[in-house]
C-alpha cells in the first residue's frame, strides 16, 4: 500500500545509511580524539570502499537476466542501474579526494575529522540524488550535498580567497535553490505529484502548451543550470575553483558535477518526456553556448584552477551533447562521459596538490615550469591528463568524445557536432600549453614535489582509468548502456 512504511526497505538503502554513520563516527572521533590523525583517514577510506561492496551487493541482481528496479519508501527511492552507476562515480570521485588529502590537509591548517566528515556527508547527498524516485528526494539530496560543500569550500578560514569563495557559492547555491524549488512547485501544481512516473503520466494527458508548464521547464533548467555551471548560469565557479582548498576543487568538479548531471537527467527524462522537442532545443542553444565560452576563456587563465574551472564549464557543454542527442546512444555516451571525466580531472587536480608545498602553492600554470626535465613521470602523468581532457587517443577522453559525437551526428545533429569539434580545437591550445611549460621551461631551483604516497596512489589510479578506459572501452560502454535501461520512455 502506498504511504506503508515497511522497515525491510532500509535495506535497499543500507549503502546511505553505512556512509552516514562512518560519516557520524568520524566526526565524533575528531572532537573525542583529535591527535590520533591515522583513525580518521583509516575510517573514511573503510567507509567509502565497504559503501561500494555493499553497492555491489545490491548491483548484483540488477545486472543478471531479468533483473529488474526496485522501488521502496512508497516510490520515493529507486534502487536501478542508473543509480548504482552514479553512486560508483561518486565513490571513486570520494576516494580519489580522500587519498589527495591526507597530507595536503595538515599543510594548509585544515582540520581534518571535520573535513572528512563533511565529504562524506556530501557524498550521501549526492547518492540520494541518484536515487530520487521523486522530486521531494531529490531535493533533499541535493540540499544534502550542497550545505555541505558550501562548509567544505571555506575551511581555510584565514584565507580571503578562501572565505568568498564559500560566500559567493552559497549565495549563488541557495538563489539556484529557490529557482528549483518554484519549478517542482509549478510541476507539483500542474500535475498534483512528485513522483516521476506519476508527473509523466499526468503531462501525457494535459494540454502541453501550458504557459505555467513551459516555465516550469525553464526554472528548472535554471536552478539545475546554477549547479552544474551551464552558461549563462556559470560566473561565480571561476572563483569558487580558485578560493576553495584544491582537494574540495576537485570535489566539486568531479562529485559535484556528475551530481548534478544525474539529477538533470532524472527530472528532465523520467517527468518531462513529453515536453523533449521544447528542452531539446533550449539545451541545444545552452550546451553550444557552455562548450564555447568555457573554451574561448580558459585560453586567457594563468592561475591553472580557473583554467580548469572554464574547462570543466566546457565539458559540460559536451555532456549536454549527449543529452540533446537523446535515445539510448545519447544517454550512454553522457554516462560513459561522466566516468572518464571523474578519473581525468581529478587527475589533474591531484597533480596541482601535488605541486604544492609549503614554499610553493603550485596554482600558477608557470608553477609546472621545468617539471618534465625534474620529475618525468609526474610530468607525463600530467600530460595523459592533458591529452585526455583535450580528446585525443587513445586516451579515456577520446573514446568519450566519440561517442558523444557519434550520438549526435546519428540524432542529425551535424551543426552541433561541428560546433563542438572546433571547441575542441580549441582547447588543444591551452590544455598544450601546460605541456608546453612543463617541457620547454625553465625549472626554478630546488623544484620539489609533495612526497605523500596516498596523492602518488591517487595520481596512479588515476592514470590508469583515465589509460584503460581509453584502451579497452567497450566493457564499460557496455555498463553504461545497460544503466539507461527504465530511465529512456
Amino acid at each position: 500500500m502506498p504511504g506503508t512504511y515497511n522497515p525491510a526497505d532500509v535495506l535497499q538503502a543500507l549503502p546511505e545509511v553505512f556512509l552516514a554513520s562512518v560519516a557520524l563516527i568520524v566526526l565524533v572521533l575528531s572532537f573525542a580524539a583529535p591527535a590520533r590523525r591515522g583513525w580518521m583517514e583509516t575510517l573514511s577510506i573503510g567507509g567509502v570502499v565497504g559503501t561500494g561492496v555493499l553497492l555491489v551487493w545490491a548491483a548484483v541482481p540488477l545486472f543478471q537476466p531479468g533483473g529488474s528496479p526496485v522501488s521502496v519508501f512508497s516510490g520515493s527511492y529507486l534502487v536501478d542501474k542508473f543509480a548504482i552507476f552514479f553512486k560508483v562515480v561518486f565513490l571513486i570521485a570520494t576516494l580519489l579526494v580522500i587519498l589527495m588529502s591526507i597530507d595536503y590537509l595538515p599543510l594548509v591548517g585544515v582540520p581534518v575529522g571535520e573535513f572528512y566528515a563533511i565529504l562524506l556527508f556530501s557524498t550521501v547527498g549526492m547518492m540520494f540524488i541518484a536515487s530520487g524516485g521523486n522530486l521531494l528526494t531529490l531535493y533533499i539530496g541535493l540540499e544534502t550535498m550542497s550545505i555541505s560543500i558550501y562548509i567544505l569550500c571555506g575551511f581555510l578560514k584565514r584565507d580571503q580567497k578562501s572565505n568568498e569563495a564559500a560566500l559567493k557559492y552559497l549565495l549563488m547555491g541557495a538563489f539556484s535553490s529557490g529557482v528549483i524549488l518554484y519549478g517542482i512547485s509549478l510541476l507539483y501544481g500542474l500535475t498534483g505529484a512528485l513522483g516521476f512516473e506519476e508527473i509523466a503520466a499526468t503531462l501525457a494527458t494535459i494540454d502541453l502548451s501550458n504557459p505555467a508548464l513551459l516555465l516550469a521547464m525553464v526554472m528548472l533548467t535554471a536552478g539545475f543550470g546554477f549547479k552544474i555551471a551551464i552558461v549563462p548560469f556559470h560566473m561565480y565557479l571561476p572563483d569558487v575553483y580558485e578560493g576553495a582548498p584544491t582537494a574540495v576543487t576537485a570535489f566539486l568538479a568531479v562529485a559535484s558535477e556528475a551530481a548534478g548531471v544525474a539529477a538533470l537527467l532524472r527530472v528532465f527524462l523520467g517527468a518531462m518526456p513529453h515536453i523533449q522537442v521544447d528542452w531539446t532545443v533550449l539545451f541545444w542553444i545552452l550546451a553550444a553556448l557552455t562548450m564555447t565560452i568555457g573554451n574561448v576563456v580558459a585560453m586567457a587563465q594563468r592561475n591553472i584552477k580557473r583554467m580548469l574551472a572554464y574547462s570543466s564549464i566546457a565539458h559540460i557543454g559536451y555532456v549536454l551533447i549527449g543529452f540533446v542527442a537523446g535515445a539510448k546512444l545519447g544517454i550512454s555516451a553522457v554516462l560513459f562521459y561522466v566516468l572518464v571525466y571523474a578519473f581525468m580531472t581529478a587527475g589533474a587536480f591531484a597533480m596541482v596538490i601535488l605541486l604544492q608545498t609549503e614554499t610553493v602553492k603550485g596554482d600558477l600554470i608557470e608553477d609546472f615550469a621545468g617539471l618534465g626535465q625534474v620529475k618525468p613521470i609526474a610530468a607525463a602523468a600530467m600530460v595523459i591528463f592533458l591529452l585526455s581532457l583535450t580528446g585525443i587517443p587513445p586516451t579515456a577522453g577520446f573514446v568519450g568524445k566519440f561517442y558523444l559525437f557519434s550520438a549526435a551526428i546519428s540524432a542529425g545533429y551535424v551543426w552541433l557536432t561541428l560546433i563542438a569539434v572546433i571547441n575542441t580545437a580549441i582547447s588543444l591550445f591551452y590544455y598544450m600549453r601546460v605541456a608546453m611549460v612543463m617541457y620547454m621551461g625553465e625549472a626554478p631551483e630546488g623544484l620539489a614535489l609533495s612526497s605523500s604516497r596516498p596523492l602518488h596512489a591517487a595520481v596512479a589510479f588515476a592514470v590508469l582509468g583515465t589509460l584503460g578506459i581509453g584502451i579497452f572501452p567497450q566493457w564499460f560502454l557496455k555498463i553504461a548502456q545497460a544503466s539507461v535501461f527504465g530511465l529512456l520512455p
